[in-house]
């Protein structure tokens, strides 16, 4: 199990590793590029052992265990699927609409940048299965709302939400029904501050 001093020397690997784009994918958004995190296994890892760290501490007994790991699309995509096998957990998904076979529950959201749909199949997850939610970034907390949505629909009970990074001053932790996690906090209220 990672220590302190190493959770920390990860958030800071992370932290360097992030990349910054202006004005994408509209003008006057902050675009936080997770990518590169990917492209280093040694990262890569750093960043499941510590999430796993984190939720093996506050859900350690056998009753608290979660069942579920949902990740968001698509960046939750990226790490949800390495973290629920970690985990010994169900992975997912939570699409965008007209992107899931079969019968599906919805959930629609006000993003940052507009308004979308998010779907999850039907039978994804069985009343009662414990959730953690994981996604790449919190920032305005529509997306992680519709998600947790989308579980309570299905009578799933939300553990916790999981993020990489949460950009604090747009408070979307604040619209959020179960305890949220992050590693980092970053981002100036507005570009150039």
């Amino acid at each position: 199990m990672p220590s302190p001093a190493s959770i920390e020397e990860t958030k800071a690997l992370l932290k360097a590793t992030l990349r910054q784009f202006e004005d994408f994918p509209t003008k006057g958004i902050l675009f936080e590029d997770i990518l590169p995190i990917f492209k280093s296994p040694k990262t890569f890892q750093c960043l499941i052992d510590a999430i796993k760290h984190q939720i093996e501490a506050n859900f350690s007994t056998p009753e608290s265990k979660p069942d579920v790991v949902v990740g968001l699309d698509a960046r939750g995509f990226l790490f949800g699927p390495a973290l629920a096998l970690q985990l010994g957990a169900a992975f997912v998904p939570v699409r965008k609409q007209g992107k899931v076979p079969g019968p599906t529950v919805q959930a629609e959201f006000e993003k940052e940048y507009g308004k979308d749909v998010f779907v999850m199949q039907a039978d994804a997850i069985e009343a009662g299965q414990k959730v953690i939610i994981v996604d790449d970034i919190i920032a305005t907390g529509g997306s992680a709302k519709a998600a947790g949505e989308l579980v309570h629909k299905l009578g799933g009970k939300i553990l916790e939400y999981v993020f990489i990074l949460e950009l604090d001053f747009l408070h979307g932790r604040d619209k959020l029904d179960a305890p949220v996690y992050t590693l980092l906090s970053g981002q100036p209220e507005k570009l150039g501050s």
